[in-house]
């Protein structure tokens, strides 16, 4: 009998949740600190996932510490606290990254699995790729020779929206912005249409992709809710290393702790916050911090923690001519949302089976731009330095939604970051909030390369197609003209897309720094493994779930593989 536990508020415990299950003589608990996800009706809705946080039942409502590079801002860091964890919350985009992102993990790694092409398999056999939710013919916007069919995840083309012809016919019509069929072909580089996790108009995540379906069928998992783990408890040593086999977790602050113990292992998947928080609170960390806080060292990796990457992001809002249906009349108008919602509820149609973004765009920062004289922070060539991402709407938090006005926004994000944050402890508590320091634009490239998309966005919309639509820059966007301007601009309202990773770094087996082995055990212990987005040495220039399914699956393969899995 193997019996694994983790606490799972994401990708990676659903994914292994259903995995290590399929072994009919295995024994799988999972335990999520949330929530179920069933019947909760904005997670299940594509575009309601903007009310999802925070603030909210299903969100951990962390925030950050004051931002030094964003004037002392303190932002919300949403962080799915529900069965599926930010797989239910996101906003649903599938982009898997760049072929430079993964070739870059397998040579810091030392492990060649973790190459692009190695991985392709993999990337395939999570898909599930179906119908746009309208019917369209979407021949042209993705390629399926790219896609899986038969995978447990469902990824979808949108619907079409108005804006959609302006957006790609800016194609057509600058050289600056070509035009790129399918994005997760390895080369994301152009702008095209997004691939979402939405299921006939319907949200699909890891409890409803992987662990729904294992619960139904696999009688040897078990899934414990509402319970937050509290520590990974040392259980023994081998040869000097210490064994973590034990699991502390109750409901609540003042509610009785419970222990498990597992028989072979105990998997971490508790995101890019919780899991450092996690390790630090079993002993697992800097010694000297961990002493500090009053918790007595097991392990000393000073790397838990630290070397945090997230992408931030801001909004820039053009105001329009629209006579069409935008998400400005759903905020405004409750009748509409009302007609909408059933509309959905009767046959899964309409504007609310949108992932709120259609179109996606990558680029790079001329590689003869001084910007990278100082060393290029992204993978390679076909890695991007930032993003656009489009709405056909106003989406510019923090400011004030405007009482009137249609509206189009042009998201940037950079999103091959050289800033370094960390998570760290506030107390020994376990139901105290960790510090979270994303440490936005403290690297000058980063500021460099958010004003130059900036730029890229006014140049991209000045294309012939918006002659008609776009009547004019709204806000402190259109006050920002010079470089300086526009920086400041950048540093007053930047906010972040929640794609925090790096606080567990991968390395080599042999390497002195980071905290997990390519095969995602924990350095130093035995018995404990991490599977979640925290491993990543580098962000991946994508939205990470997509990754974090990637990394999941492999990590199931190779737990799989093990000698004594099928004992």
């Amino acid at each position: 009998m193997i019996t694994s536990s983790w606490e799972a508020t994401g990708v990676g415990g659903g994914v292994l949740a259903r995995r290590l299950s399929e072994n009919p003589d295995t024994r799988t608990l999972l335990i999520e600190a949330g929530p179920n996800n069933e019947g909760i009706l904005p997670v299940q809705v594509p575009l309601l996932c903007t009310s999802l946080n925070p603030d909210t039942a299903y969100d951990w409502n962390y925030t950050t510490t004051p931002q030094t590079g964003l004037g002392g801002t303190v932002l919300d860091y949403p962080r799915g606290r529900l069965l599926g964890g930010s797989s239910s919350i996101n906003y649903m985009a599938w982009t898997r990254g760049s072929r430079d992102d993964y070739d870059r993990l397998a040579r810091v790694s030392g492990d060649a699995g973790w190459a692009w092409d190695a991985l392709v398999p993999i990337m395939k056999s999570i898909e599930r790729l179906t119908p746009a939710v309208d019917g369209h013919n979407v021949s042209g916007e993705v390629d399926p020779s790219l896609h899986g069919t038969h995978g447990p995840l469902t990824v979808s083309v949108p619907m079409i929206v108005p804006t959609d012809r302006f957006v790609i016919g800016t194609t057509q019509q600058l050289e600056e912005f070509p035009f790129i069929e399918d994005m997760n072909s390895g080369n994301p580089i152009g702008i095209g249409y997004l691939v979402s996790t939405v299921k006939n108009g319907t949200r699909d995540s890891s409890a409803t992709a992987y662990i729904q379906p294992a619960l139904a069928s696999h009688k040897n998992l078990d899934v414990l809710v509402n319970s937050q783990v509290l520590r990974v408890l040392k259980t023994g040593s081998i040869n000097g290393n210490p064994v973590f086999r034990g699991v502390q977790f109750a409901a609540s602050a003042n509610a009785t702790v419970f222990t498990v113990r597992a028989a072979r292992e105990v998997i971490l998947s508790a995101g890019a916050v919780s899991t450092p928080q996690l390790l630090l609170l079993s002993g697992i960390g800097n010694s000297t911090r961990l002493q500090q806080t009053g918790i007595r060292p097991l392990v000393d990796l000073p790397d838990v923690g630290q070397n945090m990457q997230d992408h931030p992001i801001i909004g820039n809002v053009f105001n329009t001519s629209s006579l069409d249906l935008t998400t400005d009349d759903i905020r405004r108008n409750t009748t509409l949302a009302s007609e909408l919602l059933t509309q959905w509820q009767t046959n899964r149609t309409g504007l609310l089976t949108l992932a709120l973004t259609s179109q996606l765009g990558w680029f790079r920062i001329s590689d003869n731009s001084s910007i990278l004289a100082g060393g290029d922070p992204s993978a390679g060539p076909t890695s991007p330095h930032y993003e656009f991402l489009t709405e056909d709407g106003f989406g510019a938090a923090p400011q004030t939604f405007p009482d009137t006005g249609r509206y189009f926004t042009m998201f940037t994000a950079v999103v091959s970051p050289k800033s370094r944050g960390s998570v760290t402890l506030a107390s020994s508590n376990p139901f105290d909030n960790p510090l979270v320091d994303p440490n936005f634009f403290s690297a000058p490239i980063d500021i460099a390369i958010m004003r130059e998309a900036i730029k890229a966005a006014r140049r991209f919309v000045s294309a012939p197609a918006w002659a008609d639509y776009l009547t004019g820059e709204f806000g402190p966007f259109a006050a920002a003209r010079t470089d300086s301007e526009i920086e400041a601009y950048a540093r007053n309202f930047t906010n972040t897309i929640f794609h925090p990773t790096g606080t567990a770094a991968m390395s080599a087996f042999n390497a002195s720094n980071g905290v997990v082995n390519p095969d995602f055990t924990v350095k130093g212990t035995i018995g404990l493994r991490v599977v979640d987005a925290s491993i990543f040495p580098f962000i991946p220039a994508a939205h990470t779930q997509a990754p974090t399914y990637i990394i999941a699956e492999r990590a199931a393969s190779i737990i799989r593989s093990l000698t004594w899995w099928e004992r």
